[in-house]
């Protein structure tokens, strides 16, 4: 009896070691896949929270920076920032905080920089919203309409459309355009919540057009008849 259980065991043994000898290798790489895996993505989740870190500290440099209005002082904090930490939310941040004090101490140039840095390479759809508009903004109260209009172009995130059209519709009558600067401003007056302080602002825009956007189409088109 034992010694048919000692021919099993060895059986069994010798088919271990056959497909071992067929799958090992296959099986150790996968697993070293597989661990490596769960290796890399536990160092990337390290790496990034120590980018965080990192970021946040020298956010906190640029905050500063801004704080004491030494404008060489903070572009080059902001230069760091971007260099080292670009990809982070909190360059973002830096970035649109540097373009206020930029723009704030007259110096344009540097705001609309900033601003176009946050435009282009935000990896955030917010971020960059916000970056457009208030470069739309610059780029009109310098009078470059067109490239103003630009940055409005294609389409803003749901939160953002109604002040997208608001602004292109202050573009747009900057160009002495009044009938396309009435249509943007009934999109962004429609698209705005009513309890807001900001769909006020565009209905007074409205008015001084000589259209009530409270009024019915119909009702308008009946009083604009002679």
């Amino acid at each position: 009896m034992a010694k048919h259980l000692d021919l099993e065991e060895q059986e069994q043994l010798d088919q271990l070691k056959h497909f071992w000898k067929q799958y090992g290798n296959l099986i150790t790489w996968v697993l070293i896949a597989v661990f490596g895996g769960i290796a890399a993505w536990n160092g990337y989740q390290f790496w990034q929270r120590s980018q965080a870190t990192q970021a946040a500290v020298m956010h906190d440099e640029v905050e500063r920076a801004a704080r004491s209005g030494e404008l060489a002082k903070l572009d080059r904090a902001l230069a760091d920032m971007k260099d080292r930490y670009g990809g982070t939310v909190y360059a973002q941040q830096a970035a649109l905080l540097a373009a206020k004090v930029f723009q704030e101490k007259g110096n344009a140039d540097a705001a609309r920089a900033a601003l176009t840095w946050v435009a282009e390479k935000a990896p955030d759809d917010g971020y960059r919203a916000v970056a457009r508009l208030r470069l739309a903004g610059l780029l009109m109260d310098a009078g470059k309409h067109d490239e103003a209009i630009a940055q409005l172009e294609g389409t803003f995130p749901g939160e953002f459309a109604a002040l997208a059209a608001d602004r292109r519709g202050d573009i747009l009558l900057g160009k002495g355009k009044k009938v396309e600067a009435r249509a943007e401003y009934l999109k962004a007056y429609k698209g705005l919540d009513e309890r807001t302080d900001y769909r006020r602002m565009v209905e007074v825009k409205l008015n001084a057009l000589g259209t009530d956007p409270a009024t019915p189409p119909a009702a308008a088109a009946n009083e604009a008849k002679p």
